[in-house]
């Protein structure tokens, strides 16, 4: 899935969602920028149009991560495998070297964790790995579209938007979608649900549960209107750019299992793909995580590693029970804090549940004493596990609304609490 040296290597999608202030994924943002986060500062460095989503050239906001880290002269970047980590608190890497001991450690290995490391942590935490099937989305240079049959336009909005518009017509959409169905694969299993993760699902995946259940989902056309015909089209795939000169657009909720040369057959049926060149073809891959609501402390701290390795262990990313890109980052700085307070001699701040993330975390942590649950998956950010608000408000946009209020007082006493440490 990795193809470049580089560190915060964006695979999936180049979108970290929605900035709106009264959206959870825009609540996350707001609390990446007041706990200064230069990760999240990157990302606003090399922000590419994507209408109200925070979307980044891939390559450049990694490139400026990595260089960051590389000359902090507080760091020392090992381009090693780490192997296991010894009850002496050293390390164990791949060249056959052991480096430390280390006062600490954050594991995050995101979702693709090797088969070393990832054995080690299964022999030391006791539990079974818990995997799921993701996919990332093709991307097409914008120079082999058919400009003339895609249009310009964010839903909603009036004017040229910042996405372009592949739309169908009924009979062409028909045709698709059956051809869809009927294309090769590469993992040629039937999936169940709990197999797939739930915002990542293949268009094939999503096409089996229902002949419309793309049209109502990533080819939904609700909100805008086709300029050659001036209606709704009958469905719609929606390219955002990944880089800020539009030179190449990845193809929105198009997450695939096809085998490459049926990803050219099939989704050169799209209007206006005809001639579509691919600078990258959708992929899919397993992710591996712990069964982190189990081990996790409310600092994110892995108490039976802790004990075995003679200094405390935290998780951070997917592999610590989160899912999507602003959440890996805010859960690293989570697991940083909290190592900065322990260095500290003092207690870690419980973090506010009415805060998005201390909601996320409030959630994960909900798994390990509810014995109904027996599918744990990772998640995002999101309303539905925030704390009921003390007046029932019906409108759900007013009842958002006051959710982003509630978080924004709840994180400010937090920062607060801190008292410019930060």
């Amino acid at each position: 899935m990795h193809k470049t040296e580089y560190c915060a290597e964006l695979v999936c999608s180049n979108s970290l969602k929605s900035e709106k202030g009264d959206s959870a994924a825009g609540l996350l943002k707001i609390e990446l920028e007041e706990l200064g986060s230069f990760v999240y500062s990157c990302a606003l460095h090399h922000r590419v149009p994507a209408g109200g989503a925070l979307a980044v050239n891939r390559d450049t906001f990694a490139q400026e991560v990595t260089s960051l880290i590389e000359l902090n002269p507080r760091i020392e970047l090992v381009r090693q495998e780490v192997l296991r980590i010894q009850n002496d608190a050293w390390v164990e890497l791949g060249n056959g070297d052991v480096i430390g001991p280390f006062a600490a450690f954050v594991i995050a290995t995101g979702p693709l964790t090797s088969d070393c490391f990832a054995s080690w942590l299964m022999n030391q935490t006791g539990c079974d790995s818990l995997s799921f099937y993701d996919a990332a989305a093709p991307i097409v240079y914008a120079d082999s579209l058919d400009m003339n049959k895609v249009f310009r336009q964010s839903r909603y909005e009036e004017g040229e938007g910042d996405y372009l518009n592949a739309p169908f017509d009924k009979e062409e959409y028909e045709h698709f979608i059956n051809e869809l169905l009927e294309a090769k694969r590469v993992i040629t299993k039937e999936f169940e649900t709990k197999e797939l993760f739930q915002a990542c699902q293949p268009i094939e995946e999503i096409a089996r549960k229902g002949f419309d259940a793309p049209r109502f989902g990533a080819l939904k056309p609700v909100g805008l209107t086709d300029p050659s015909t001036d209606k709704r089209p009958w469905a719609a795939v929606q390219l955002r750019a990944e880089d800020k000169y539009g030179q190449s657009y990845n193809l929105v909720g198009f997450q695939t299992n096809l085998t490459f040369p049926e990803q050219e057959r099939v989704f050169r049926l799209i209007p206006g793909l005809e001639n579509a060149e691919f600078a990258r073809y959708g992929v899919m891959h397993r992710n591996t995580f712990l069964n982190a609501p189990q081990l996790m402390s409310a600092s994110q701290e892995i108490g039976c590693l802790s004990q075995a390795c003679s200094a405390p262990v935290f998780l951070a990313g997917q592999i610590a029970g989160t899912e999507g890109y602003c959440e890996a980052i805010r859960s690293g700085l989570h697991a940083a804090l909290s190592i900065i307070q322990i260095f500290r001699g003092e207690a870690v701040r419980s973090l506010p549940a009415e805060t998005v993330y201390g909601a996320l975390y409030g959630a994960l942590l909900a798994y390990a004493s509810d014995q109904t649950v027996c599918d744990y998956q990772p998640m995002h950010v999101n309303f539905g596990i925030m704390p009921p608000l003390t007046e029932k408000i019906k409108n759900k946009g007013q009842r958002y609304v006051a959710y982003a209020q509630r978080a924004r007082n709840a994180l400010q006493s937090y920062v607060l609490s801190f008292e410019g440490k930060l």
